[in-house]
C-alpha cells in the first residue's frame, strides 16, 4: 500500500526527465521543489482546493447535523411510523435516484454552479444514519429518564447528554463524510460549470486527461513536458495528505467507533 504513494512522492520531488526515463522509485532522483512551487503558485489550483476545504468543512457540519437531529428521533422506539419511515430509508440504499431526475431536482432548486449542489443533495447518508441510530439506541435508557426527571428537555437531553457520550461515533462518522466530500468528483463534474468553482478532484482529472493528450493545461503555465508528470504527482500529494493528516488526531475515536452496534452496552 506505501510504495505506491512513497513513488508518487518521490517522483514529485524529482526532476521530469528521471521520471520519463523510470529512474524513479521510492526515492526521488535530481531532488527539486519546482513541482510544488507550480502546483502551490497557481491560482487556479489554489482556488479549487480552498473551495475543496470549504465544501469538506462545511459539508462534514451540516452532515452530523442533520444526521444527529434524524437518527435521535428514530431511534425512540415509540415514535409514530418509526418502522415506515425506517423502510423508506433503507429503500434508498437499495434503490438509488437516477441521474437525470437527480439533476432535474438540482436544477429545479437554483442549485447549479453553487457549491451548495455539492453538500445538499447527500446531506445525510442512509448507512452513516443506520449506524448513528444503532450507537444512540444503546446508550442506557436510564442516564436519558433521568436527565428527564431532572427537567431537561429533549434538545437538552441530546446536547447534553447523549452528544458527549457519542462521541467515538460521531468522530467516526465525521470521517466518513469528510473523505466523501474530499473525494467527491461526480458530483462536481455533473453541477458545476463554473471553473472558478472546480474542486481538485475536477482539476486532478484534467491533468489526467492532459497526459493522455501529452497536453499541458493552461492554467498551469508554461512548463515543460519534461515536468508535467512531477506536476501531476505533486497534485495528487496536494489532494492527499491534508485529508491523511486528519486521521491521526482522531484515530482513538475512530477505532471505537469502527465497534458500532457490534456490543451492547
Amino acid at each position: 500500500m506505501l510504495i505506491p504513494f512513497l513513488n508518487i512522492l518521490a517522483g514529485s520531488l524529482s526532476e521530469g526527465l528521471a521520471i520519463l526515463q523510470g529512474k524513479v522509485g521510492i526515492w526521488p532522483v535530481d531532488f527539486t521543489w519546482v513541482n510544488y512551487q507550480i502546483v502551490l503558485g497557481n491560482p487556479s489550483i489554489l482556488r479549487s482546493f480552498l473551495v475543496t476545504v470549504v465544501v469538506t468543512s462545511v459539508g462534514t457540519i451540516m452532515n452530523l447535523f442533520f444526521t444527529v437531529l434524524m437518527a435521535y428521533g428514530l431511534a425512540k422506539e415509540d415514535l409514530r411510523g418509526r418502522k415506515f419511515l425506517m423502510l423508506f430509508i433503507l429503500f434508498t440504499m437499495i434503490f438509488q435516484a437516477p441521474l437525470i431526475p437527480s439533476y432535474l431536482v438540482v436544477k429545479q432548486f437554483g442549485l447549479l454552479n453553487t457549491i451548495w449542489s455539492l453538500i445538499i443533495p447527500g446531506l445525510i447518508s442512509a448507512y452513516n444514519l443506520i449506524l448513528m441510530i444503532t450507537f444512540f439506541r444503546n446508550i442506557p435508557d436510564g442516564l436519558i429518564d433521568s436527565a428527564r426527571i431532572d427537567g431537561a428537555g429533549e434538545y437538552r437531553i441530546l446536547w447534553s447528554v447523549v452528544l458527549p457520550l457519542s462521541l467515538p461515533s460521531l468522530m467516526t462518522i465525521g470521517l466518513f463524510y469528510a473523505v466523501g466530500h474530499w473525494n467527491s468528483y461526480f458530483a462536481a463534474l455533473m453541477y458545476i460549470r463554473d471553473p472558478d468553482l472546480y474542486t481538485l478532484q475536477v482539476k486532478l482529472q484534467q491533468l489526467l486527461l492532459a497526459s493522455e493528450s501529452f497536453e499541458t493545461p493552461s492554467y498551469l503555465g508554461n512548463v515543460t513536458g519534461n515536468s508535467a508528470e512531477g506536476i501531476k504527482m505533486a497534485s495528487i500529494i496536494v489532494a492527499t495528505v491534508p485529508i491523511l493528516l486528519v486521521y491521526p488526531f482522531i484515530q482513538k475515536h475512530f477505532v471505537k467507533g469502527a465497534l458500532l452496534g457490534s456490543l451492547k452496552g
